[in-house]
């Protein structure tokens, strides 16, 4: 029985690490990286309704991703973003631990991964929240000369 579950944390330890390593691809070619977010957003839009309890916070997490790989905001770690790109990939793609074809369970997963990942670099999306209010407010201008 130890050598099963074993074996199942041997399994579980190589999936993640294929979805790491394929985020760290993601990371390096900013023309893959807007590809792939554009496809999960396609996904997230398709599937509003069943993602209700991550919505808003998987979208500023797609945003976090999209000026990043523009190079518009850089003031994350990089483990931060590895993280944000293995979860974005685990979700964009159909065929991950439970396929997206299951109806009614395909995005248990994905919705679970993607809640762990905010979990996890919840500061960060905090400080990109900030910056963006900031760069989108008016700028005050001094009318004292």
């Amino acid at each position: 029985m130890n050598s099963l579950r074993h074996n199942r944390g041997d399994e579980e330890s190589k999936n993640s690490n294929v979805f790491v390593g394929r985020a760290k691809e993601y990371l390096k070619d900013k023309r893959k990286a807007m590809k792939l977010i554009r496809r999960a957003t396609i996904k997230a839009g398709k599937n509003k309704r069943r993602l209700r309890d991550v919505w808003s916070n998987l979208q500023l997490l797609l945003e976090l991703a999209k000026a990043w790989s523009k190079g518009e905001y850089r003031q994350i770690p990089y483990r931060s973003m590895l993280s944000i790109f293995a979860a974005i990939v685990y979700f964009a793609v159909p065929t991950d631990a439970i396929p997206d074809v299951l109806l009614g369970f395909g995005l248990i997963d994905d919705a679970a991964v993607i809640g762990f990942t905010l979990k996890l670099v919840e500061k960060d999306l905090e400080r990109f929240k900030q910056w963006k209010e900031k760069k989108n407010s008016p700028q005050m201008i001094d009318t004292k000369e």
